[in-house]
This record gives C-alpha cells, sequence and structure tokens, in this order.
C-alpha cells in the first residue's frame, strides 16, 4: 500500500521557470525510494514540496501530494501542516546548520513532541533518552544537556535522525543526510537510517547524488534531470540495466570503489542534449494543457 503518493506534480518559480514538471512516484510502507540525480534536477524539492516547506517564490501549480490517501494541496493550511507535523519528518543534510547553536540538545528534540504532539514534558524527555539510544549514542542524559558544538560531526547527525525518529512517524525525508560526514562515518549513518527504518516500518523519501548510498539503502527509485523523472523502477533493475540514456551514462560516471584507478567517465554531451530535449518538451505539453 502506497503511503506517499505524489501524481503530475509541477512546481514554478512565480512566473519563471518549472522547478518540477509533472513528477509521479510512490512510496510504499516501509519502503526507502531514492530521488537520484545531479545537482539542480529537483531532488530536494521534491521533498519540500511534500513537507510544505518550498521556497517562498516556489508554488505548486499542478499535480496532488496524497498522504495516506489524503491529498495534502486540498487541506487548509492549518490543516495541512498539523497532518504533515503529526506524521512526517525531515533529517536535513548538515547537522551544523540545522541544529540551533544556542539551545541544549534536549529541547530541539523534545520541542516538537511537546508543542506539535502534545506530549508531556517528562513523557518527551523520557523518549529523548530512548531514541538516543537507540541511535547508538553512549551517555543520552550528557548528550541531552550539550550544545551542538560540543558534539562532532557524526553524533550531531545521530542527533537529527533521533529527532526525526522520535515521534515515529510515518514518512521522513532525508535530504542527503551523509553529505557532510567522512567515508567512515557516511557508513556508519547509514547503516542506522537502514536498521530504524527497518525495526519502525518508515517510508523514506531518500535525496542523494550517490548512486553509492543508494545501493545500500534503497529498493526503489526515481532519476530526476531538470525537474523531469527520466527513470523510475526497482533498485535492483536499474543496476541490471538501465533503461534511458541519461539513467546510462549516470550509472557509468560513477567512480569505481573496487578499481579506483579506473577513469571518469562523465555524462556525454549528446546525452544531455537528449534529456534536454525532453525537459523542453514536457514545458510544451504543459503549456499546451
Amino acid at each position: 500500500m502506497s503511503y506517499l503518493r505524489i501524481t503530475d506534480l509541477s512546481v514554478q518559480l512565480g512566473h519563471g521557470p518549472r522547478l518540477l514538471r509533472g513528477v509521479s512516484l510512490s512510496v510504499e510502507v516501509g519502503q526507502v525510494h531514492a530521488l537520484v540525480g545531479e545537482s539542480g534536477a529537483g531532488k530536494s524539492m521534491i521533498g519540500k514540496a511534500v513537507l510544505g516547506i518550498l521556497p517562498r517564490a516556489a508554488r505548486v501549480v499542478a499535480g496532488s501530494i496524497e498522504l495516506d490517501g489524503v491529498d495534502l494541496l486540498q487541506l487548509p493550511p492549518a490543516e495541512r501542516r498539523r497532518r504533515i507535523g503529526a506524521h512526517c519528518a525531515l533529517i536535513p543534510q548538515d547537522p551544523l546548520t540545522a541544529l540551533n547553536p544556542s539551545r541544549r540538545i534536549g529541547g530541539q528534540i523534545t520541542d516538537r513532541l511537546v508543542d506539535i504532539l502534545g506530549w508531556t514534558r517528562a513523557r518527551a524527555n523520557a523518549r529523548a533518552l530512548e531514541i538516543l539510544s537507540e541511535v547508538q549514542i553512549e551517555a543520552p542524559e550528557r548528550v541531552l544537556r550539550c550544545y551542538p558544538h560540543e558534539l562532532s560531526g557524526g553524533m550531531r547527525q545521530r542527533v537529527l535522525i533521533a529527532s526525526a525518529f522520535a515521534a515515529e512517524p510515518k514518512l521522513i525525508v532525508a535530504d542527503e543526510p551523509t553529505t557532510a560526514l567522512d567515508v567512515t562515518v557516511q557508513k556508519q549513518i547509514l547503516t542506522l537510517i537502514a536498521q530504524l527504518q527497518a525495526r519502525h516500518g518508515t517510508a523514506i523519501l531518500f535525496v542523494t547524488h550517490d548512486l553509492g548510498v543508494v545501493s545500500k539503502v534503497s529498493s526503489a527509485l526515481s532519476v530526476l534531470y531538470g525537474g523531469l523523472v527520466v527513470e523510475q523502477g526497482a533498485m535492483r533493475d536499474f543496476f541490471a540495466g538501465p533503461r534511458h540514456a541519461y539513467a546510462r551514462a549516470l550509472l557509468a560516471a560513477t567512480p569505481s570503489y573496487t578499481n579506483p584507478d579506473a577513469g571518469l567517465f562523465p555524462v556525454p554531451e549528446a546525452v544531455r542534449e537528449l534529456v534536454r530535449g525532453e525537459v523542453t518538451a514536457s514545458d510544451r505539453r504543459w503549456d499546451y494543457a
């Protein structure tokens, strides 16, 4: 059963260019669906549209975003915020900027539980200790009293993951959650997210530009270019043989970790011209609609 279903979603920047072009995808209950593509492809924009945090100048001009069968775009703003706050969470990519430097870790985890979900402060504090232990942070009582600058980058990222899973949301948008980490810590964080996702049965929309990451955490993916989905399907089918020329070129451009002496293969300009043509054709269809 699909918990998140996006249908023909188009987002435009004011009266200017389109940022998303007829995006359709679904995330099943307990599934991790990856959004991949180069910078500027529209991956994070999809997550922001789902969470209702699009940039001020951007607006949804077509399509629907159904969460558990309810179209969020048809709800009054207050009800939409309430539903998203109660059932969704975000793991941002940079913990140093995502965490408030002037507040202790404990309050940054518990405030959402108290203010949005209506928990008592005692219950929220108990849950904060429990979830910090679940993300394998030692001495959680001490960490709750710490400020962000007192923790390492890996621990700050674990705090963000703990905060996202604290209220056991049905859907999490993970927006490149390992980008700011070194390779060793990145592997630990990916393993941790996979363990928590399996334990809680959470649906995750996983934004990344790293196909190596995708292969470790996701069972399905959508490949984007210029806000357009050019390929979509099961992860095993993608790695067995992408259908679209751009998806094949993107996979070929991934550095080989097993053969570090292999050359780098950028996406050929001819392939870029092909997919840019598809983006232009999509815009024309949208203009005539």
